[in-house]
């Protein structure tokens, strides 16, 4: 909903006897996250007695329900550090660079390695944090534990499978380990940071997009590696890598907002 809702509008929002289609349904509930200046005008009702029909049936439901299943402590683990749905992202990263490898044996000019080494974990962070991918997202968003300390988690979890790829790579073929492993660390800090305004999958495919048509592509056309990855540059990397995080940091609350990730 591009427009702030009207109270006619609210007021039939608030009106449990009020019929509303489910888009426009949907519409006002997507625009009253975000604005508190609406929230405000939202008729408050008899709200108690609603909470009051609303928990009483979760307690019919519950007490009817089977007895819930006990979840292993593993699993728990696994799901907030990594998730299934990342595994053919992962894989397709560690093809792709297992490809740069042979084809930079062949031509040892252009330095493949090292060129996908700052993009190569943003599939598994954009898929990470995306509700488009994730079956369970509603779910996970809803949690107390959702937000910016899940997303490093998942973040670290996709890092714990490039970054040895990556080191494996770079001793294939001879490229600087730090000029490897700092750049990519800069650009998953800087997809986080960035995705606290515009989303993660957005940031992902924005700064994906930039650095292979600003850097990669040039790089091959010339066969010539660019002066951001040229040795003596890992303090830019680190200092930058510092910064980005703690940019991050600072847009922890966006990532609270459900409407702030897509």
């Amino acid at each position: 909903m591009s427009t702030h809702p009207s109270r006619a509008m609210l007021a039939r929002y608030a009106d449990r006897e009020a019929v509303l289609d489910e888009v426009t349904m949907w519409s006002v509930e997507t625009h009253l996250e975000g604005c508190a200046d609406c929230r405000s005008h939202v008729p408050a009702g008899d709200n108690q007695a609603l909470l009051d029909r609303i928990a009483a049936g979760l307690d019919q439901g519950i007490a009817a329900g089977p007895a819930p299943a006990r979840r292993r402590r593993s699993q728990a683990v696994r799901n907030r550090w990594l998730v299934w749905h990342l595994v053919p992202w992962l894989t397709m990263t560690v093809a792709v660079l297992g490809c740069a490898v042979l084809l930079q044996a062949l031509d040892p000019r252009v330095p493949l390695v090292l060129l996908l080494a700052p993009i190569a974990p943003l599939p598994g962070v954009a898929i990470a944090w995306s509700r488009r991918h994730d079956p369970a997202w509603e779910l996970i968003a809803g949690t107390p534990k959702a937000g910016l300390t899940l997303l490093l988690r998942r973040t670290a979890g996709v890092l714990a499978v490039v970054v040895p790829a990556l080191a494996l790579a770079s001793n294939r073929t001879g490229v600087s380990l730090a000029l490897a492993l700092l750049p990519c660390l800069a650009f998953s800090a800087a997809t986080i940071g960035l995705g606290g305004f515009i989303g993660v999958h957005r940031a992902a495919v924005w700064l994906g997009s930039l650095w292979t048509l600003a850097v990669v592509v040039p790089s091959i056309a010339t066969a010539h590696p660019p002066a951001v990855l040229q040795s003596g540059t890992s303090g830019f990397w680190a200092l930058l890598t510092l910064i980005l995080a703690g940019l991050a940091a600072t847009r922890a609350t966006n990532f609270r907002r459900l409407s702030s990730h897509n």
